[in-house]
């Protein structure tokens, strides 16, 4: 009896002869061709409808030449698509949209159900370099890359809190990882612009991209004890013009808004002749007399929101380019990169410096939000209007501690910050605040890096004098709060 031969594996030859059909259909397309752009279209779709077998599936996904071909296929196309989204009169384009659709179907057929094969691919496709990351080029690029952005950011917001190691967790982590690599990829100030609506001074998109930035920053943070990267400098230098516009864009709007709500204006002492370094009249620290609040502005929370975390990133690199400041590296001399401290320090916006709008909106703010000390608020201006804190919280904190980073070993901060009336307003921020944990010890760090070696501002902290007033137990009241200048 003859011995008897296994039947052959239909799923697997039909997986075997669908692979060489699109390898072959790859080899042959021409992307001016219309007759072979449907050939491919067909082969991808019959291809498509063929993987939704698993057995089938996996051998197809583990087709090295498969990949090859879909590999240079799919940056063939993507670069038409570019070319194709830039100019969106042209109508020429209708088969290779109906090509990508497909091939994006075969492609999904074969990540379905196969983890190990998607995990790998995300890695390896991450890692590429960045000439060949064309899915970073067309989210950041095209109008449709910018709505998958909106749709990751919602979807990102809504897994924010799952558990990592769930679904949720895991997407969160690969929503993530896009936005790394297109803040690394220099797209940041593209896409912000593109979240922009009509009339909107900050949009919930905006604020979030600005989180991930913030969240990317402090996650790369360099040791000190190792070399730095030049690459994570170079991102820092390419965020720092977007940084700075932001910054002053928001505080601008926020100073008006605060202005507007104390009375238009009058409860600010200095003024724009204080700025760039000119004198201006000393504040007078002790009770206002300015109008009721004419307006509060409902945007003004979420500027603030947004502010503090712009405040934030402008720190983190600020600390950054301060600690390796000098330091070589492999590739040579720390020169070749800019020095981001000494970049916002000096950066102007029409002819204000980021130094004098940062001490303003400070000014403002601590006319404009009472300080919180044991659950109860503690105005420093009798015209301070009742304002819900949410949205304020950490404001004063992180302007404060900006001061004091860009401050550290650098007398020309130190003067612009005396020649603004700022040594004042920083004293008075000495206070316990539950609104904006740290306050205090980051106002005295401040106020530390003002005063040393600067005679000059060591004379002003002198004439000031707190008010002899005790309270039950024999300690001084409000310290700083109630400092009056002789």
């Amino acid at each position: 009896m003859a011995d008897s031969q296994p039947l052959p594996n239909r799923n697997a030859q039909s997986s075997g002869n669908a692979a060489a059909r699109v390898r072959k259909a790859c080899l042959d397309f021409n992307i001016q061709d219309p007759d072979k752009v449907k050939v491919l279209a067909e082969t991808l779709d019959s291809a498509a409808q063929e993987l939704q077998i698993e057995a089938a599936r996996k051998l197809a996904g583990a087709d090295h030449a498969l990949w090859l071909e879909l590999r240079r296929l799919w940056k063939d196309l993507a670069r038409f698509q570019l070319t194709f989204w830039d100019n969106e009169e042209d109508e020429d384009n209708e088969d290779t949209t109906v090509t990508l659709n497909s091939e994006s179907r075969a492609v999904r057929s074969l990540f379905t159900s196969n983890q190990n094969l998607v995990a790998a691919l995300w890695e390896t496709y991450l890692s590429l370099p960045e000439d060949q990351v064309i899915l970073m080029k067309l989210l950041a690029k095209s109008a449709i890359g910018v709505r998958i952005c909106i749709s990751l950011l919602d979807d990102m917001l809504k897994l924010f809190e799952a558990d990592e190691e769930s679904e949720g967790g895991k997407a969160f982590n690969v929503g993530y990882a896009i936005f790394t690599r297109l803040i690394e990829e220099g797209t940041v100030p593209d896409l912000y612009k593109k979240f922009t609506m009509p009339d909107e001074i900050i949009t919930p998109h905006q604020t979030t991209l600005l989180k991930l930035v913030d969240s990317y920053l402090q996650s790369i943070q360099l040791d000190i004890s190792t070399t730095p990267e030049v690459a994570i400098l170079q991102t820092h230098v390419s965020l720092g013009p977007f940084l700075a516009k932001r910054f002053f864009t928001l505080s601008n709007y926020a100073q008006t808004s605060m202005q507007k709500a104390l009375g238009n204006g009058k409860a600010s002492p200095s003024s724009s002749k204080g700025i760039g370094g000119s004198s201006s009249p000393a504040p007078n620290l002790g009770p206002h007399t300015t109008e009721p609040p004419a307006e509060l502005d409902v945007m003004l929370p979420k500027v603030c929101e947004a502010l503090v975390l712009v405040t934030q990133c402008v720190t983190t690199i600020a600390l950054e380019a301060e600690e390796h400041k000098g330091v070589q590296f492999a590739e040579g001399s720390v020169a070749s990169i800019s020095n981001m401290k000494d970049f916002f320090i000096d950066v102007r916006y029409s002819s204000q410096g980021l130094i004098e709008n940062l001490i303003e909106t400070l000014r403002l703010l601590d006319l404009f939000l009472p300080r919180i000390y044991f659950g109860k608020p503690v105005p420093s201006s009798a015209a301070a209007p009742k304002v819900d804190p949410t949205g304020f919280l950490y404001v004063k904190r992180d302007l404060v501690r900006l001061l004091g980073a860009l401050a550290h070993e650098s007398r020309g901060v130190q003067d612009r910050t005396r020649n603004a009336n700022g040594i004042p307003v920083v004293m008075n921020l000495c206070v316990i605040d539950e609104r904006n944990p740290f306050l205090r010890e980051h106002a005295l760090f401040t106020l530390h890096n003002l005063l040393k070696n600067n005679p000059e501002n060591q004379a002003i902290v002198d004439a000031i004098r707190p008010a002899a007033e005790l309270d039950d137990a024999g300690v001084l009241k409000d310290k700083f709060s109630a400092l009056k200048i002789k």
